[in-house]
C-alpha cells in the first residue's frame, strides 16, 4: 500500500521525561522527573571518584582481579626487558586491559544477578553468570596465547636458544 505523502521523520529532539499521564477518569497527573545517571555524579570528579571505588572494590574483593593485575605487570615488564616496539607493547596492554574489564563487568553481572534473586536458585542467574565467567575466560586465554607470540621469539632470542 503506497500512500502520497512521506512518512515522517523520527524526531531527533528527546521527548519530555515529566509529560502528564491520562488517568482512568480523565484527570491529568503529572509523573515526577527522571533524574538522568549523568547528573548524579554531580561533577567529572565525582565520576572518576565512583570509578576509583569500583577498581579498589575489584582489587579488594576479586582474587581473579588481583592476579590478571599481577601478570599483566609480569608481562608488560617482561615485554619492556625484552625490548618489545611501541606497537607490540601497545597489544600487551590492550589485552591485559581487556582482560580487567571483562573481569570488572563478570563482577558487577554477579552483584546485580545476586541483588535481583537473593540467595534463591534460578538456571537464568546460572546462564548469567557462567556466560560472564565464560567471557573473562575467552579474554583471558586469548591474551595468554597474544603474549606467548610476542614474547616467546625475543625471549628465546634472550636465552640464546
Amino acid at each position: 500500500m503506497t500512500s502520497s505523502q512521506p512518512s515522517p521523520e523520527p524526531s531527533s529532539e528527546p521527548r519530555p521525561l515529566s509529560a502528564p499521564t491520562q488517568l482512568r477518569h480523565g484527570a491529568s497527573k503529572r509523573r515526577p522527573r527522571r533524574i538522568g545517571a549523568w547528573t548524579v555524579a554531580g561533577d567529572l570528579p565525582a565520576s572518576f571518584r565512583y570509578a576509583a571505588k569500583g577498581l579498589i572494590y575489584g582489587f579488594t574483593s576479586q582474587r581473579n582481579f588481583r592476579i590478571h593485575v599481577i601478570t599483566g605487570a609480569v608481562v608488560f615488564g617482561l615485554g619492556l626487558w625484552l625490548g618489545l616496539s611501541i606497537d607490540q607493547l601497545a597489544v600487551l596492554v590492550l589485552t591485559v586491559a581487556a582482560v580487567l574489564v571483562l573481569e570488572l563487568l563478570n563482577t558487577a553481572t554477579e552483584a546485580v544477578v545476586d541483588l535481583a534473586i537473593g540467595r534463591q536458585f534460578h538456571p537464568l542467574a546460572k546462564i548469567a553468570k557462567d556466560c560472564a565467567a565464560a567471557a573473562v575466560l575467552v579474554a583471558a586465554l586469548a591474551s595468554l596465547l597474544i603474549a606467548m607470540l610476542l614474547l616467546l621469539p625475543p625471549l628465546l632470542t634472550r636465552l640464546g636458544l
